[in-house]
C-alpha cells in the first residue's frame, strides 16, 4: 500500500470515527431518563391569575441532561411525556393557551416523545399547547401540548427574551433582566 492510499484510509477512517462520535454525543451522552418523581408536577399557568397549579397526570417519563444536579448542557434538554384523563376542553378554560409552541425533538430511543406527530397535531388544530412555567430559566419557558387522546408531552422553549438575547440583540422592553451570571 503506497502512502497516498494510506493516507486516503486514514483520513475517511477518521471522519467515519468522528461521525459515529458526533452521532453517540448527540443522541446518548449526557441524557438521563427521569421518573415521575424526578420530572415533578406538571403545571400549567391559570387563565384567572397566571399562577401555576398542577394538573393530573399519570405515566409521567422525562429525559434530561442533567446528572447529580450538574446540567451537562442547555436549558433547552428538558423532554417529558405523560397522560391526563383531564379533556382540552376542560384545560382550555382554565388554563393560558400558548400560541407560540414548537416542540423540540428527542433522541429516538425516547419513544414516548413524538415531537413530530405533536407539531402535526398543533398545526391541523387537532392538539392545544399551555404554557407551564414562564422563564423557568432565563429565557426559556415550560410548554405543554395535550392530544385528544389524553397523551400529554412537555419541552423547554425559548422565549422571546430568551431569543433576543441569544441572537445578541436588545431584549424586548418587558423582559426581565438577565442574571449576572448569564
Amino acid at each position: 500500500m503506497n502512502a497516498t492510499r494510506l493516507a486516503i484510509v486514514f483520513i475517511l477512517g477518521s471522519g467515519f470515527l468522528a461521525g459515529a462520535g458526533m452521532l453517540y454525543l448527540q443522541n446518548y451522552a449526557g441524557w438521563a431518563e427521569l421518573d415521575g418523581a424526578q420530572v415533578g408536577e406538571i403545571q400549567l399557568q391559570t387563565v384567572a391569575t397566571g399562577d401555576l397549579e398542577a394538573i393530573l397526570a399519570e405515566n409521567v417519563k422525562g429525559l434530561d441532561t442533567v446528572e447529580e444536579g450538574v446540567r451537562l448542557s442547555g436549558d433547552l434538554s428538558f423532554r417529558a411525556c405523560f397522560t391526563t384523563p383531564q379533556s382540552i376542553a376542560m384545560l382550555s378554560e382554565t388554563y393560558v393557551i400558548a400560541d407560540n409552541a414548537e416542540p423540540l425533538t428527542s433522541p429516538r430511543w425516547f419513544e414516548c416523545y413524538e415531537a413530530r406527530e405533536v407539531g402535526l397535531a398543533l398545526e391541523n388544530d387537532e392538539a392545544v399547547a399551555f404554557r407551564g412555567e414562564e422563564n423557568i430559566a432565563y429565557g426559556v419557558d415550560r410548554m405543554v401540548a395535550i392530544l385528544p387522546d389524553g397523551r400529554g408531552f412537555v419541552w423547554h422553549q425559548l422565549n422571546p427574551c430568551g431569543e433576543a438575547v441569544f441572537a445578541g440583540d436588545n431584549t424586548p422592553e418587558d423582559c426581565p433582566e438577565p442574571p449576572e451570571d448569564f
